[in-house]
């Protein structure tokens, strides 16, 4: 299993930050190719579910995802949403924690994943491809 970490420091409120991460549909329009349907109604939290579709038309695939953990940000708790990523092809499991800091918040994200029928030989390739996708999308949720 591959496992990644982006660290972020920006000038926004974590309630802000936390609003921002929490749009699953803002994820799929920062990732190339790929849009977020979110399957259990609102609002979100604990037991949402949510598919990210990526592809063209027939050719792609989908990473269906529940949120496991849900604790928004207050004043002196970390904010903290753990993903269970259930499905054939996506496996593994990504959590954010959102800490208020000096000049505004602090964002830790990890991802663990696990592509079904990928030898555990491409893990440092998948983590490397992986920290570049989601960091840029993570930029992208937090700069608009």
């Amino acid at each position: 299993m591959s496992r990644f970490l982006i660290e972020r420091t920006v000038a926004l409120p974590p309630e802000e930050v936390w609003r921002r991460l929490t749009d699953w549909p803002a994820h799929g329009a920062r990732v190339p190719l790929t849009r977020t349907i979110v399957l259990t109604p609102g609002p979100d939290g604990l037991g949402t579910r949510f598919t990210a579709r990526t592809g063209i038309g027939r050719l792609g695939f989908d990473d269906p995802m529940e949120v496991v953990v849900f604790t928004p940000p207050a004043p002196g708790r970390t904010g903290v949403c753990r993903l269970e990523k259930r499905g054939r092809v996506v496996l593994g499991r990504a959590a954010f924690e959102v800490t208020g800091a000096a000049v505004g918040s602090r964002v830790v994200w990890i991802e663990e994943l696990r592509l079904r029928g990928v030898p555990s030989v491409f893990d440092p390739l998948l983590a490397a491809a992986g920290r570049w996708v989601f960091a840029r999308a993570l930029d992208g949720l937090l700069r608009h």
